[in-house]
């Protein structure tokens, strides 16, 4: 009997009579419920299968397929902006049939969902897009009413995140130094520092004073001095440029230059800074502006006397399962037989889906998941797409009247090979990052709790962020409470990390680390990064008394194409990027381009936005 075993409910079995056999036997007949998998799920190489093969070169013959279904709309791509299209269109057309193809095992995108079922019952958590960015600052009038119509409503939302949770429980941020790294562990608690996205108010984050928390780095006196000077003391480090050059020097010079040549740290502890963009941006600081690194709230810049409101907005807009929710909804509005419940987020929340009635023949909107599309092309009357099924290993021909690519912007010149060039230029400089959402779920986290922290920073470690789950409660569910009982810690862990040596990154541009670093995931196989989270784990918290047999399941969500290519002004101008941007997601004939991918932006409610745009591209809103 495994610890997943147990997870899986199986000891619950056992208790009641079963043998272990039975219990196998048992499992193998369970429903097909992608939510409840662990170990590599997400982005697998099963995902990646015929979009790397077309990628390579491999040749298809595709005219001798018979077209086998028509419909009035085929979605390529079943994450938030296909789901939104497709929603969208069914309001306005009544009557009509569409069909969502995914290359993935679930519906979603990014916006996944994962489950731990315990005896002392259900975790949720997300493995993915996992909050709402500052709805209030961010969201126009259009996106808040499509969700409405979802019955999501953000004020209600916010209420369910209890912002005081770990707080009241003596709880703070934290650092963790490696000993591979900095000669010393050491973990050190009540990180007063202001963090992007910060779900805590800064008068209950159990902070201690910058003094006290920089004293306590394994770092000599003077590298904590320089880095206690910098936390503490406003200064204008680009003292004596004109206002005009100050604008050009934070626009064109990277973090990781500004903090070696004006803030003049040592290597030693510029390291500290060595992972602090790795999960917003999932980008190091070598390829991020000063621009950006001041938005991002990083020292350095308090004399410049600026603010973000976008990002000081309260990080607290959270369901449960992350962004899941969301599209769990519109699966739910587009296939009302998908599960027996209402359409509120709280019922829909715990309902459990039927992925058997996805792709019924009577659906007016169907879902089809491990199904790529690799020949999306116009014919009289509508568009041919070609795609290829790992349900079958085989290749299918459709018919739709339009077809809308919601799909990685950068794959798109491989399937709509009628675009001009120019355009699939343009499409191709969407280079996405790379992440790994790690979901680990503990025993317990008495740990934790005697450490006193709830989120740790671990710079210069593949991990650079691990924290207890978000507390959540909506309905009736409840975010785990009593820390000698099952809990669900999140870790991200950034590919930045997994080459072997230190890359010179002087000669690169973001999208050639980016491409690099995708490759280095890709090749990383599961038993490597499963055996990285335990020693990570174990060196973090052993000292509190941290087992690895306190872990009783793991769930690595893999995305090696991850938040849509940003604006970089290291690399892009301004006029460049929006002539690129607009190139990139002409409409061709039938076929309109969307996904976040087609704003180079990685956000839910561009995500909504592009969607609408490309059904009014195609005359369908």
């Amino acid at each position: 009997m495994t610890r997943r075993d147990f997870i899986n409910g199986m000891a619950v079995a056992v208790v009641a009579g079963m043998t272990p056999l039975e219990i196998l036997a048992r499992d193998a007949k369970k429903p097909y419920y992608p939510p409840l998998w662990q170990n590599l799920v997400g982005s697998d190489d099963d995902s990646y299968f015929f979009a790397h093969a077309l990628r390579d070169g491999e040749q298809y013959d595709f005219s001798a397929l018979p077209i086998q279904e028509q419909y009035d709309l085929v979605v390529v791509g079943a994450g938030i902006s296909g789901l939104s299209a497709a929603c969208l269109f069914h309001d306005t057309h009544k009557g009509a049939k569409s069909l969502i193809l995914d290359n993935h095992k679930d519906f979603g995108g990014h916006a996944r969902r994962n489950e731990f079922a315990t005896p002392y019952g259900q975790i949720l958590t997300y493995g993915g897009s996992e909050s709402l960015q500052s709805p209030k600052s961010l969201y126009s009038k259009k996106v808040v009413a499509f969700l409405a119509s979802l019955n999501i409503d953000i004020d209600a939302l916010a209420k369910c995140f209890n912002q005081d949770f770990y707080p009241d429980l003596g709880l703070s941020r934290g650092v963790f130094f490696s000993k591979k790294d900095f000669g010393a562990s050491k973990l050190v608690s009540g990180d007063p520092r202001v963090v992007i996205d910060d779900s805590i108010r800064k008068e209950r984050n159990n902070a201690r004073s910058f003094a006290e928390f920089i004293g306590d780095f394994p770092m000599p006196k003077a590298d904590r001095d320089a880095l206690l000077e910098l936390f503490t003391t406003p200064k204008d480090y680009l003292q004596g440029l004109s206002s005009k050059q100050k604008r050009d020097y934070l626009a064109h010079t990277s973090y990781k230059q500004f903090l070696q040549e004006r803030v003049k740290l040592s290597p030693l502890a510029l390291s500290f800074f060595d992972g602090v963009s790795d999960d917003f941006m999932a980008l190091g600081i070598d390829m991020i502006s000063c621009e950006l690194a001041q938005e991002c709230a990083l020292p350095g810049f308090a004399a410049t006397n600026s603010a973000n409101e976008v990002f000081e907005e309260p990080y607290i807009h959270h369901f449960p399962d992350g962004n899941a929710s969301i599209t769990r909804l519109m699966v739910k509005k587009l296939i009302p037989h998908i599960a027996a419940c209402g359409n509120t987020p709280e019922e829909v929340l715990l309902a459990q889906f039927d992925y058997s009635k996805l792709d019924l023949e009577q659906n007016m909107s169907r879902i089809r998941l491990q199904s790529t599309a690799l020949d999306v092309r116009n014919v009289a009357g509508g568009v041919e797409i070609v795609y290829g099924s790992m349900q079958d290993k085989k290749l299918h021909k459709i018919f739709a009247k339009k077809v809308i690519m919601a799909n990685y912007n950068a794959m798109i010149p491989y399937i709509v090979k009628e675009l001009q060039d120019g355009q699939k230029s343009a499409l191709s400089q969407c280079v996405k990052t790379s992440l790994i959402y790690t979901k680990v779920l503990l025993s317990q986290w008495e740990c934790f709790t005697k450490l006193g922290i709830h989120d740790i920073y671990a710079p210069k470690s593949f991990y650079v962020n691990t924290k207890l789950d978000y507390p959540v409660d909506m309905g009736a569910y409840k975010h785990p409470r009593d820390p000698k009982k099952p809990i669900c810690l999140h870790l991200i862990g950034s590919p930045l990390r997994l080459n072997p040596t230190e890359l010179d990154t002087t000669q690169l541009t973001a999208r050639d680390l980016s491409r690099l670093t995708r490759h280095a995931l890709l090749e990383t196989p599961f038993s490597t990064l499963e055996q990285m989270t335990l020693s990570h784990l174990q060196e973090m918290l052993g000292g509190a008394g941290f087992r690895k047999s306190d872990v009783l399941g793991i769930t690595l969500n893999r995305w090696g194409h991850c938040y849509a290519y940003n604006y970089n002004s290291l690399f892009d101008t301004p006029k460049q990027s929006k002539a690129t941007i607009k190139a990139a997601r002409k409409v061709c004939g039938n076929i309109a381009i969307a996904n976040s991918d087609a704003n180079w932006e990685a956000f839910l409610q561009d995500a909504i936005e592009q969607a609408m745009r490309a059904l009014g591209d195609l005359g369908l809103s």
